[in-house]
């Protein structure tokens, strides 16, 4: 129990997600961890794999225990609510009767996990080697080689001397002297004295080749857990978590460890010592096979017909014997073959073509990695979709196998990995539902889970935690989505406006995020949320960076802060009402003296592709200072483009101005005739006068009004060219 004591120093001090992975609630919750702690740590979780079949009877035998343990400690417990809980973890628990190793291997990782956190807190005891080991390890190594060498020496001495003295001994039979019998007598002591010298060393080398395996079975645990966080992390930087995915670290412990474990092979060999042969062989297996990464993962939303790439890399570089060809083959794989990998053969469910490459070593970045640049899948084989469930939602996953074979390693290893789900679709309409399902998968998913299972409801904090993470990293801003951003998301998504308490631990669904639409919208959350993401992306990045866009914030929160506001007064906000749009919301001056606060029409992707933010703001009077007070000139001058060129060739200049309300209706045109042969002859007679109506609600849109700002010939302009003018008089 040292270790969960020491542990619980530290776990006030972690962010809640951190304990939510390292403790998964739905399979092995801080509980379970808490109240048999120091039977767990008694165990000997480190000799198990998941693909080590041999132990899995041993594996049910924990597994049933701990079942059988939590269920005793149930019923001595006077909470009813502890006792409902550790019977619910109990239950939990019987998911993993039917693969007792994802048990066990998931107990020892959540172990090692713990230990990787107190090194990082500094508790001596617990100090990382890791690396360092290696570095302890190699003068180990050494002296066993030159101890070997000195004892195969006394070996041959003390064989030569016991020659000698059986040549004495029949000297003696035969002439009986004196002296011969002293010098039997001497080489006897001598010979005694060699044996000696011989069993000293041959329990220093044994002690030396315990301490080396010791020492680098605690080096490769170490590295195992440093590879499984950068996967872990590759995973997560789908939604925008820092991610560092420089290999050439992990690949140098790799190779070392490799080689380390070839010379002690070798040395056990040599000195005849058998007992740690199959330590190490167990040790170099799984080394084998954790050593192939994906430096570039499959997309994870891929549209049949379409190509696509990855790159496989394998870790273990120059030690790979490249006597033929290594050749890497892909194929595609559903759900259920994800679960039953290590049990069963999988048939291929879709046609992925060019899906096999060659393992290539590069002597410029010592990388040895398989190129898959053209990729596609041709088509694709569905499973039976479960009640409502979209085809968006059906996860996927490519599998990479080959066989390898190791320098100074007869037997050939065969390895395989499995890439991060994948969606695939037909049609990019169905991107953003695809990119929903992964966003949820690589957000909450669970470490060695049961393919592809996530959490059906996740708190609010760790979904807003996600939002602002891919956010950020998406429109490329260092600028966070703030608390009244948060508020607002959260009353939105639960459908709770009027709610102004603390939705930190309330339970967001799958279904709320991306499944069914909005209260009174055609849309879903996720569908909303990404197109604000999306236009911020293409042309708001600028001023959400410099927090110059207020937002996500209610219409009654925009009442509340706008309240008493000087007229003119005005913020930026995403409009919720329809997706992808950013609005004006300002305070205005009403017909009997008082104020009221109104919402220009959502500028959209394409309105800002004809005329950007700035220069809106620009056009309209009615806003003079930004919120809660600096001039809008000041802040958003460096926004204004420039004045277009004069026209050329004759033409007159057309320019596009943003007008809001009664300003949008034009005025009348100049009927003054043009000449038939004039050079500036418009091919319009005049535009018929049209009537717009503002809107005299407050918080309702008031539509906007623009007139083109480029300079075009008139044999070019089209009614599509002017798609905000109901009718022209041609």
């Amino acid at each position: 129990m040292a270790q969960w004591k020491l542990m619980t120093q530290i776990l006030q001090f972690l962010p809640d997600e951190t304990v939510n992975n390292l403790y998964p609630p739905a399979s092995f919750p801080i509980e379970v961890r808490h109240y048999i702690a120091d039977w767990i740590e008694i165990q000997r979780w480190e000799d198990f794999t998941v693909e080590n079949n041999e132990l899995e009877s041993q594996a049910r035998v924990l597994l049933d225990q701990t079942i059988s343990m939590l269920q005793s400690i149930a019923q001595q417990t006077p909470s009813v609510v502890e006792r409902m809980k550790l019977n619910q973890c109990s239950r939990n628990m019987e998911e993993f009767q039917q693969q007792p190793l994802r048990f066990v291997v998931m107990v020892k990782d959540i172990l090692r996990e713990e230990r990787t956190l107190l090194i990082a807190n500094n508790f001596p005891q617990y100090q990382s080697r890791d690396m360092e080991d290696l570095d302890l390890l190699i003068p180990k190594v050494l002296e066993i080689q030159e101890t070997r060498k000195r004892m195969h020496q006394k070996q041959e001495e003390r064989n030569w001397q016991m020659q000698i003295g059986e040549n004495l001994q029949v000297n003696f039979q035969q002439n009986g002297l004196d002296t011969t019998k002293a010098e039997i007598q001497k080489l006897q002591k001598h010979i005694q004295s060699l044996e000696f010298d011989i069993k000293a060393m041959t329990v220093r080398c044994t002690g030396l080749l315990k301490e080396c395996v010791d020492c680098l079975d605690h080096s490769q645990a170490g590295f195992l857990i440093r590879l499984k966080k950068w996967r872990c992390d590759q995973q997560r930087s789908a939604i925008g978590h820092p991610f560092d995915n420089n290999l050439i670290p992990l690949q140098t412990w790799c190779e070392q460890l490799l080689g380390l474990n070839g010379n002690l092979r070798q040395e056990l060999m040599l000195i005849g010592i058998s007992d740690l042969q199959e330590r190490l062989q167990h040790l170099l297996r799984a080394l084998i096979e954790s050593s192939l990464v994906f430096e570039k993962q499959p997309p994870q939303v891929i549209k049949t017909q379409s190509k696509f790439s990855a790159t496989v890399r394998c870790l273990l570089g120059e030690k790979i014997a490249f006597g033929k060809p290594v050749m890497l083959k892909a194929q595609i794989i559903n759900e259920q073959q994800a679960r039953n990998l290590y049990t069963s053969h999988s048939d291929n469910v879709g046609d992925l073509i060019n899906n096999s490459a060659i393992l290539e070593h590069n002597t410029a970045t010592k990388s040895t990695c398989a190129f898959f640049r053209n990729m596609s899948i041709k088509k694709i084989k569905r499973a039976d979709r479960k009640g409502s469930e979209s085809v968006t939602e059906e996860k996927f996953a490519l599998l990479f196998s080959t066989e390898l074979t190791i320098t100074g390693c007869d037997t050939p290893y065969k390895i395989q990995i499995i890439s991060l789900p994948v969606v695939v679709t037909v049609h990019g309409s169905q991107d953003n539902n695809a990119l929903a399902t992964i966003i949820w998968d690589c957000a909450f998913s669970e470490q060695d889970r049961v393919p592809f299972v996530v959490p059906d409801r996740v708190t609010w904090s760790s979904m807003f935690n996600t939002l602002n993470m891919k956010f950020t990293s998406e429109v490329r801003t260092k600028h966070n989505l703030d608390p009244y951003n948060q508020h607002f998301l959260a009353q939105k998504i639960f459908d709770k406006p009027d709610f102004g308490g603390d939705f930190s631990n309330m339970m967001v669904s799958w279904a709320q995020f991306n499944k069914d639409a909005l209260p009174g919208r055609s849309f879903t959350f996720w569908q909303w949320f990404e197109g604000v993401m999306e236009l911020t992306k293409k042309h708001l990045e600028p001023y959400w960076s410099e927090g110059l866009i207020f937002g996500f914030i209610g219409k009654q929160h925009l009442n509340v802060i706008l309240k008493d506001r000087p007229n003119g007064t005005f913020l930026l906000r995403f409009s919720d009402s329809e997706i992808g749009g950013i609005t004006i919301a300002y305070v205005s001056a009403t017909e009997n003296g008082g104020q009221r606060v109104q919402n220009i029409q959502p500028f959209t992707k394409r309105d800002l592709e004809i005329r950007g933010l700035g220069n809106r703001i620009c056009d309209i009077d009615h806003i003079t200072h930004l919120y809660p007070d600096y001039l809008k000139h000041e802040v958003f001058k460096k926004f204004y483009s420039a004045e277009p060129p004069p026209a050329c060739g004759g033409y007159i200049p057309v320019s596009l101005q943003t007008k809001v309300g009664m300003d949008a209706t034009p005025q009348p045109p100049n009927t003054q005739a043009v000449g038939e042969n004039s050079p500036n002859m418009f091919p319009f007679d005049a535009f018929q006068q049209f009537n717009q109506q503002e809107i005299q609600l407050d918080l309702v849109n008031s539509p906007a009004q623009s007139v083109f700002n480029e300079t075009m010939s008139p044999d070019d302009m089209t009614c599509e060219d002017f798609p905000f003018f109901d009718n022209l008089n041609l």
